[in-house]
């Protein structure tokens, strides 16, 4: 594990979004949650309480609930995608503290999500920090691989011409963090709502691939800067 002096002199800062860069008290997942329930429902004919078993069932097999659909009902992920992120992005505020501190970071950084591109871009812009990021790697551009299969780790590395050894990853779900560990990245866990986590986000088991752990992503950073 590097001491948060050396993280300093990180290349690469590759960060999660949804629930890492923003707090999951804002409601904007639990929302979007909703919504591929209805999906779901919808899709497979399902009430709702049958269609919220079959997308936590896809999701824990699938590791996403969209793989599932694509790989069990042939769905069309851009349908999905669209779908599922008609939702109020009002609901996420600017985070000033946090702006300030990746303004402040040096090194470049790239957003890595199991979501898509356009949603990224809509939370970004929300928080006002959509300058920061030299780009957004999403689970289209992944094949629609989703985290924590080690391929979209792999296929990132290698578009953005990252050097794990001098790149850090953050992310709210730890099992996440496990691939790019073992590529040699540094690890931050991001722990927001502790007493909400819910279980999938939680390690089980050996958690030697997390390196460092957070409950507020900007106090950390400040950490960070203010080291050495």
């Amino acid at each position: 594990m590097k001491p948060l002096e050396q993280l300093r002199e990180t290349e690469t800062w590759v960060f999660d979004l949804d629930n890492t860069l923003y707090p999951a008290s804002c409601g904007l997942m639990a929302d979007v949650s909703t919504r591929m329930t209805k999906f779901v429902a919808e899709c497979l004919g399902l009430d709702h309480d049958r269609a919220l078993i079959e997308q936590k069932r896809m999701f824990r097999e699938y590791g996403t609930t969209l793989r599932g659909l694509m790989n069990d009902h042939d769905v069309d992920p851009t349908h999905f995608m669209n779908f599922v992120h008609d939702v109020d992005y009002s609901l996420v505020a600017p985070l000033p503290k946090l702006n300030n501190a990746l303004r402040a970071l040096p090194g470049r950084k790239v957003i890595f999500t199991n979501a898509s591109t356009a949603h990224a871009e809509a939370v970004l812009h929300r928080l006002g920090i959509a300058d920061m990021f030299e780009g957004i790697f999403d689970v289209a551009a992944a094949d629609y691989i989703p985290k924590p299969n080690p391929q979209p780790y792999e296929a990132i590395a290698k578009l953005y011409d990252i050097d794990p050894a001098h790149a850090v990853m953050l992310e709210d779900i730890g099992p996440n963090l496990e691939p790019a560990a073992q590529m040699g990245m540094s690890t931050v866990w991001v722990r927001y709502d502790i007493m909400a986590d819910p279980y999938w986000a939680i390690p089980d088991g050996n958690t030697d691939y997390i390196h460092h752990e957070t409950e507020d992503l900007a106090d950390w950073l400040e950490t960070v800067l203010a080291a050495g």
